[in-house]
């Protein structure tokens, strides 16, 4: 397998099957060659279940869903339904499989391990709500390119630039309070807005089967309607007819569950999103400019509402530790754009985020912190600040509430305890520049 092509393999669970006939070619492959060491490696993964050649159960993971859909009905309940006439569950799966009765098939949840997914693609599912993900850390990996890989050349030799510039520039201001290691790290955090948001990620991504159909069904519609002259969208299409391949290939999809009557599609694409009125009460709705970087970090919050729309003139997110300095300001712009055609992940996207006040306080109870991304931890200190305002100007009956968390970092909040303290004078003042 190419190092950057994209790749599926299931994780563990009750619904696997070993795929015989990938172990018999392996086997085959071992003897012809005479390699005793191969053919050993291959039986030992035969007897734990190597990942390679897991494929899911599909026909008895549907048959479990469909003896759970007579559950609602039955006064014995599931054990009852457990050891029912197969021919009885087959005919309650057609029933409901085949009338958009799909809940019953989020019983039965998958766990993959994606490799080599486009960054931005990891976004796209991201947003979808349905789901748990621990995904390698963007901030903290160092980023290389590969032969073929999706990171050229010239963004390695960009991003390797940066990282001795921003650590110039840190250790000047914060060299006294931070280690060397972290002033690597940070570098590195702030040097990765130059490298497209189509580098390749590795992830866990845990969903539901009727879910995993619905998010195919929702790639091969936006495929279909994909603009040929858009190359961010070509790339992205691209990418999802890989992602479809590798999921048929394991055996998740059910072309019954990728039905898509209601019409539904991604929710992280909007349009026209600058047309969408700014409100703030029990409920909110705001508009701001992002980079994918803070995108990436915002929609983690899956209690919010999230969209994003590509700006027709582009932008440029410039880190703070070096934007009062005009000529490296400058550099940086030259820098960014030569590769805008890539779409680094410094570009600046318009964003729509809404969802309630409690769940905004949640959001300021993660991102308000020395720790947190400097640019997310800055967007919604100004979202706040845009809140509070608001709702002193209407006299809401939130405006004294609000004005608790306006003194700092979540550290100063009076609902919220640090379990450690950083010590960071700037970071808890909410003015540190990186």
């Amino acid at each position: 397998m190419e190092d950057n092509k994209i790749s599926i393999n299931l994780l563990p669970n009750e619904y696997l099957m070993v795929d015989k006939k990938e172990v018999i070619r392996k086997i085959k492959a071992a003897e012809e060659e005479y390699e005793v060491e191969k053919l050993a490696r291959v039986l030992a993964g035969v007897s734990r279940g190597e990942l390679d050649d897991y494929k899911f159960d599909l026909d008895r993971a549907i048959s479990i869903c469909g003896k759970i859909g007579g559950v609602c009905y039955d006064p014995e309940g599931f054990e009852r339904k457990y050891h029912e006439p197969e021919d009885i569950t087959q005919r309650r799966v057609n029933l409901t499989i085949n009338n958009g009765h799909h809940s019953v098939y989020d019983h039965i949840y998958i766990s993959f391990n994606m490799k080599n997914i486009p960054k931005i693609l990891a976004m796209v599912l991201n947003n979808e709500k349905q789901y748990t993900t621990s995904e390698k850390s963007a901030r903290y990996t160092k980023v290389a390119s590969q032969s073929g890989a999706s990171i050229t050349k010239e963004e390695e030799e960009l991003y390797n630039k940066w990282i001795n510039i921003f650590k110039i520039k840190i250790k000047e201001r914060y060299g006294d309070q931070f280690p060397e290691k972290k002033i690597e790290k940070l570098a590195q955090e702030n040097a990765r807005y130059l490298v497209t948001v189509f580098m390749p990620t590795t992830f866990i991504y845990t969903t539901s089967l009727r879910q995993i159909n619905n998010l195919a069904a929702f790639m091969k519609d936006y495929i279909a309607k994909a603009d040929p002259n858009d190359k961010f969208q070509v790339r992205l299409a691209d990418s999802m007819r890989e992602v479809i391949a590798e999921l048929a290939r394991v055996n998740v999809l059910d072309r019954r569950l990728m039905t898509n009557n209601k019409e539904r599609s991604f929710s992280l694409f909007g349009k026209d999103l600058d047309k969408i009125p700014e409100r703030f009460g029990d409920i909110y709705s705001t508009n701001y400019k992002a980079s994918f970087a803070e995108l990436a970090q915002a929609q983690r919050h899956r209690t919010l509402d999230y969209q994003m729309e590509r700006l027709d003139d582009k932008e440029f997110f410039v880190p703070p530790i070096i934007e009062d300095d005009d000529l490296l300001s400058q550099e940086w712009l030259r820098d960014i754009k030569s590769v805008s055609g890539l779409a680094p992940q410094g570009e600046m996207v318009l964003v729509n985020e809404s969802g309630t006040y409690d769940n905004f306080k949640l959001k300021m109870k993660e991102r308000l912190c020395s720790a947190a991304q400097l640019e997310i931890n800055n967007q919604t200190k100004k979202t706040l600040t845009k809140y509070r305002d608001a709702l002193v100007a209407a006299n809401h009956p939130l405006k004294d509430d609000i004005e608790r968390y306006t003194h700092g970092a979540r550290c100063t909040f009076p609902d919220f305890k640090c379990t450690e303290d950083c010590h960071f004078a700037e970071g808890k003042r909410l003015i540190r520049k990186i």
